[in-house]
């Protein structure tokens, strides 16, 4: 198994490089560092198209040099160009031809610092990636030698999150990191509605909030009957008057990743982002991972 992280050759970055090392490190993992090109044209397209692939070709090696040099050789790490039509398809081919476990991606260069924001083609990989996607914040750094320290499944309070519950224990088990299930109600003051799953009133969103956490502990405690179980940290309820607020009431630590499932709505084997997953998304100051319900359940 291996994990694939993509390059742009537009804009180099370091935030998918640090954090595909954080994983890879952590889980004992190689990475395949890719540079997606568009194909080329027959020869008989003239100079001008051979001049443009020379172009795009320069900034690919440009850009996987760079990634060379900010991993480093304490990962081993597979460097290369790829030709497909776009980036979402040539990382899905990679991903798919490489049996690799994973797509690490970063944000967009737009993007708020130390916060999430999808482009054009990460956007499009989570309706097509077959296999979970990392996405890392913008900006995003680790220490040398680092490795993810707790892993945190977001937890719905339904039935439908329990194997992503349990898919995220066996990637904490795999990693070392402790597990932690969190929710999040949201209850702006002036409006009378909360996230995570409901729209009420502050004494509704409490209640609700109870019964999370009360069945939150029952998915913790199948958790820790597993073979090879990792350390639970507990149930966290984050409460705000924002998605913003609410997130970061439970706190986080600096090598923590959050793991969100995909839409039950959507394509089976398949990511797709639902409402709630998309606001968590992008208001989360760590990195994200985002599984497709189907793998999610296998």
């Amino acid at each position: 198994m291996s994990i694939v992280i993509g390059v742009d050759p537009a804009h180099r970055s370091a935030s998918a490089l640090h954090l595909a090392a954080m994983l890879a490190r952590s889980t004992g993992t190689d990475l395949i560092v890719a540079a997606v090109v568009p194909p080329a044209w027959p020869s008989t397209a003239g100079g001008a198209d051979a001049e443009w692939r020379g172009y795009t070709r320069d900034n690919a090696d440009g850009a996987l040099d760079y990634a060379a040099a900010v991993l480093g050789e304490s990962i081993a790490a597979e460097y290369l160009l790829h030709e497909a039509p776009s980036a979402r398809r040539g990382l899905v081919e990679l991903a798919e031809q490489r049996e690799a476990s994973m797509i690490v991606v970063g944000s967009a260069v737009d993007g708020q610092p130390g916060r999430i924001a999808l482009g054009s083609a990460s956007d499009t990989l989570l309706h097509a990636s077959p296999v979970p996607v990392a996405i890392a914040p913008r900006g995003y750094r680790t220490e040398a030698g680092s490795r993810v320290s707790r892993v945190t499944a977001a937890y719905r309070g339904t039935g439908a999150s329990t194997p992503l519950v349990l898919g995220a224990a066996g990637v904490a088990a795999a990693a070392g990191a402790d597990l932690r299930v969190a929710s999040f109600a949201v209850v702006p003051r002036d409006s009378g509605t909360s996230g995570a799953g409901l729209d009420a009133d502050q004494a509704i969103a409490d209640t609700w909030a109870a019964d999370v956490e009360k069945h939150a502990a029952s998915l913790v405690r199948q958790v820790t009957e597993l073979e090879g179980a990792p350390g639970v940290t507990g149930v966290a309820v984050g409460r705000g008057e924002s998605w913003e607020a609410a997130i970061a009431d439970i706190g986080w630590e600096p090598d923590e990743v959050l793991v969100v499932g995909s839409s039950t709505l959507g394509p089976i084997a398949r990511v797709f982002l639902g409402s709630h997953a998309a606001k968590i998304l992008r208001h989360s100051p760590v990195p994200v991972v985002v599984v497709p319900h189907g793998l999610a359940e296998r």
